[in-house]
């Protein structure tokens, strides 16, 4: 008789967040149901890894793959799932956890795979920056410095990464951009660019308070230049999810954007650094992506 049980594939990354990840292959098998499920479990080897895996299972009409680590290992994951039947579930085992934070998915690695066997999916919008895929945020400026230091640093956490956040701010300096909105410029001198589908980085840190992903528009969230005096309030604001109030916040929508700045520099796609060039071009890609979530009856995410 023939095996109908859907076919699901767990990638785990072992360096993702900061606890131990060695039960995590122990507690999938035990926890999804394996009338339902014929799983597999898998570890990354490398950078790219959980992309490559995930790709090969999508081509072979695998029906969740179960990204089991931080936001980058999402984006690894869900990058090869765009355009796809193939249902994006998240076990957010990361330092952050935007993505899951957002989608309100549980925190508790055995909770999350619960939601997996409940088999409840929507479909989301993902974002491109020079057609690299996004899910949760982007970012250039001082962001994108802090993400590249904090990828440097031996411990992770968010005890890291505020002290690396303070350590930049004393040095960093605002920088020029021309912003192309839908067609519309506008000249900005700015700390941070966070152009977000999304509404926060992680650690219920709101960037775009207002971001929804399934409005087909990308937020961006521009930080103008502020003083020690102000760094306070706008920290208690990020986390008290009213930072598009404070007056040294811009914010834009739109469903295609460039970005123009001096020169090529790094910046974070989904918290991780990467270097790109001076010229940056992102897209909404309305409706490209399904993802494992629970209920969430009136509310829009």
């Amino acid at each position: 008789m023939a095996d109908e049980r859907k076919k699901v594939l767990a990638i785990i990354n072992p360096i993702s967040g900061t606890s131990n990840k060695e039960k995590l292959p122990r507690l999938i098998e035990s926890q999804l149901d394996a009338e339902a499920f014929d799983v597999t479990v898998r570890m990354t080897e490398r950078a790219g890894h959980a992309h490559e895996m995930a790709q090969a299972a999508a081509r072979q009409g695998t029906h969740c793959v179960i990204a089991v680590g931080g936001d980058g290992t999402v984006n690894e994951v869900a990058s090869a799932l765009c355009d796809t039947p193939t249902v994006l579930a998240i076990v957010p085992v990361g330092s952050g956890n935007g993505l899951a934070r957002h989608l309100r998915l549980p925190m508790n690695a055995a909770r999350a795979l619960q939601v997996v066997n409940n088999w409840h999916f929507e479909t989301f919008d993902y974002c491109t920056v020079n057609e690299r895929p996004f899910f949760c945020t982007c970012g250039v400026g001082f962001d994108a410095q802090v993400s590249r230091r904090f990828s440097e640093e031996g411990t992770r956490g968010f005890i890291t990464y505020i002290k690396t956040t303070i350590n930049e701010y004393i040095h960093y300096k605002a920088q020029n951009y021309v912003i192309d909105i839908d067609g519309r410029k506008v000249h900005e001198q700015a700390m941070v660019i966070a152009a977000c589908n999304a509404a926060q980085y992680g650690n219920n840190a709101f960037i775009a308070p207002r971001a929804t992903m399934q409005d087909g528009l990308i937020d961006l969230t521009v930080l103008h230049r502020f003083n020690v005096a102000s760094a306070a309030l706008l920290g208690a604001r990020l986390f008290a999810r009213n930072i598009d109030r404070d007056r040294h916040i811009s914010i834009y929508r739109g469903k295609h954007i460039v970005i123009e700045r001096e020169q090529p520099d790094v910046m974070h796609i989904d918290g991780d650094p990467v270097m790109m060039p001076a010229r940056l071009e992102l897209a909404c890609r309305h409706n490209g992506i399904h993802v494992m979530l629970e209920p969430h009856p009136g509310r829009e995410l």
